[in-house]
């Protein structure tokens, strides 16, 4: 396992909730968040690096043409992982909707074993709990995880000037077997520029 780092200037992300928040959560009855946009950014780099996608099965490389993400939810008993399913057919808004299902689904103690089975990648937000960074531990058998982390003002050069800007670390681990460097950097690359500028991800890009 090899564990790459980037950077993410959330702001435009940050700007896309602000000016639409409002009208995200009258038209789809549920509140625009952060997951939904890794989620989404990731689909498309996973797409784009269908190797972060793949899996070791025996002496076989096995690649899949859909996207199951499981994503962490934290719940009274423990960390639970369940999957959202086919992310590559979903709007950001379905996204929202079917991971407010499974969280609510998690903290009730009604999670099963299929519900958590068959992921082809996992993202994981320690930033909600405040940390700043870490390396997280793959899922097996899944080639790749991305781990999330705490958006904190720092001071960036944009041109000239050093500005205050709203910045996400995030880590890609990877399973060097499969993935090669070049293409675990690539894929991280890829999400932080959806995720910097969302039209991407509306545009499918």
């Amino acid at each position: 396992m090899l564990t790459t780092f980037n950077e993410i200037d959330m702001s435009a992300y940050i700007n896309m909730r602000k000016d639409f928040g409002e009208e995200f959560l009258k038209k789809h009855n549920i509140k625009l968040g952060f997951m939904s946009g890794f989620v989404k950014a990731s689909t498309l780099a996973l797409m784009d690096q269908p190797v972060v996608n793949a899996v070791i099965d025996g002496k076989d490389m096995v690649y899949r043409d859909f996207v199951d993400i499981s994503v962490a939810v934290s719940t009274p008993k423990g960390l639970v992982v369940p999957v959202l399913r086919n992310c590559q057919d979903m709007g950001m808004h379905n996204v929202e909707k079917e991971l407010a299902a499974v969280a609510d689904k998690a903290k009730k103690g009604n999670i099963t074993l299929e519900d958590m089975t068959g992921g082809t990648f996992t993202i994981t937000n320690g930033g909600v709990f405040g940390s700043m960074m870490g390396t997280p531990i793959i899922n097996p058998p899944q080639s790749a995880i991305l781990g999330m982390h705490a958006t904190k003002l720092r001071p960036v050069v944009v041109g000239s000037q050093i500005l205050a800007r709203p910045i996400m670390y995030v880590a890609l681990t990877y399973d060097h077997r499969i993935i090669d460097g070049r293409e675990a950097v690539v894929f991280l690359k890829t999400i932080k520029e959806n995720i910097e500028d969302p039209r991407r991800i509306v545009l499918g890009l």
